[in-house]
């Protein structure tokens, strides 16, 4: 069965090409790790909810784009195996692909599908 990852996270929306760009090399090192697919998308209709919302679960800023992205690998033992390569791989620190974006309002978790369609 796949496992996916999710990922949640503000961006400065006059970051949008600079993340495009991290997006890029950041996947296809998932890929190299793994994944068999990334899916990064660009928040256009996302409402800031009086409760919750993915806005607010990220503390978006009036000047920030909420951005969702999906890796999705063939199982969780690939994923767990590919993790630590993936955080300790050169190509992903700060100084080689730095993020633009606050990586303290990231939000990110791993999940077994339920239901695909």
């Amino acid at each position: 069965m796949s496992y996916i990852d999710g990922f949640v996270v503000a961006v400065p929306t006059e970051n949008k090409q600079a993340y495009l760009e991290h997006a890029k090399l950041a996947g296809s090192i998932f890929k190299e790790y793994g994944a068999l697919q990334i899916i990064e998308a660009w928040g256009d209709d996302v409402p800031s909810g009086e409760i919750t919302s993915f806005p607010l679960a990220v503390k978006a800023k009036e000047d920030e784009t909420v951005v969702f992205s999906i890796a999705i690998r063939p199982s969780k033992e690939v994923r767990d195996s590919g993790w630590q390569k993936i955080m300790d791989d050169p190509r992903m620190q700060e100084g080689e692909n730095p993020m633009p974006f606050d990586g303290k309002r990231l939000i990110y978790g791993g999940f077994e599908p339920l239901l695909t369609l």
